[in-house]
């Protein structure tokens, strides 16, 4: 992560109009790597095919090695890596280059905000958008900080990124005390 103002560890005083940050997975280039590599397999396959087998399993093989590298490429290269933005209202977790897939969470939904010095992919089960019915959901780019927020219908949301400890802080400075007192 790059070094932001904003978000250096230990600083005291107002949290940020907007806090940003982001995590990055470089291994995850390999498996993209891979996936391209099927994907050439296919195009090989059906522009210089010396099968003489038949046509039908020629064809099964050139869509198989080119839908194979597809997924293996896209579902890659959208968990490269992740930006999460908290402003004043909202939370918004946006994956890979384009941004999607999305999370937008309104922070008048989160009722507490903690952070984890060590999550790791073996336990969410892998990389990328995941769901566990005894942690929640998450989106697990790599393995180290994250921010672990419980919403107020009982779900919990996780996000690796750098410098989650400055996120923690910028999140519960702006949590609102519910009519019991402060959440935190």
């Amino acid at each position: 992560m790059r070094d932001h103002p904003h978000g250096k560890r230990g600083s005291a005083g107002p949290a940020p109009e907007i806090w940003t940050g982001r995590a990055t997975n470089r291994a995850q280039w390999l498996l993209a790597t891979a996936g391209l590599a099927c994907v050439a397999l296919g195009i090989q396959l059906a522009v210089a095919s010396p099968w003489t087998t038949g046509v039908t399993a020629l064809a099964m093989s050139v869509v198989g090695c080119i839908a194979v590298g597809l997924l293996v490429l896209f579902g890659t290269v959208a968990f490269v890596h992740v930006a999460v933005k908290v402003d004043k209202d909202f939370l918004e977790v946006r994956c890979g280059h384009i941004g999607v897939p999305r999370r937008r969470i309104p922070l008048a939904d989160v009722v507490r905000a903690d952070f984890v010095p060590r999550v790791t992919p073996r336990h969410w089960g892998g990389w990328g958008y995941r769901w566990r019915p005894e942690k929640g959901t998450g989106v697990i780019v790599r393995r180290g900080e994250a921010v672990v927020l419980r919403l107020g219908d009982g779900h919990t949301f996780t996000i690796t990124v750098d410098n989650a400890e400055a996120a923690v802080r910028v999140i519960r400075a702006r949590l609102r005390p519910t009519a019991s007192g402060p959440t935190l």
